[in-house]
């Protein structure tokens, strides 16, 4: 897959409210109200990743979930990441 460059990457970023650039990846938080539903969180996440075969990088802090995608393999962004994006937001 071929990396956005950066007009892509903010036009993606405009139409994925809630998400952020951060070096080579694009991330949100999520707060949730006690760990428990982080981690249900976390684990829907972790479904969607598979079927996707697309794996984000997440830091759970108690009832926040910081999820940060980029496609290692590429080496920054590509659509699929948007679209992954869009779809833990879909959650």
């Amino acid at each position: 897959m071929s990396l956005l460059g950066e007009a892509q990457v903010t036009a993606e970023l405009a139409q994925t409210p809630g998400w952020k650039r951060a070096g080579k990846a694009i991330e949100r938080t999520y707060r949730f109200p006690d760990f428990e539903a982080a981690m249900v969180f976390v684990n829907w996440v972790a479904a969607l990743a598979e079927r996707a075969n697309h794996h984000p990088d997440m830091t759970i802090r108690y009832n926040e979930v910081t999820v940060s995608v980029w496609t290692h393999s590429d080496g920054g962004l590509t659509p699929k990441d948007f679209a992954l994006a869009r779809g833990i937001d879909a959650l």
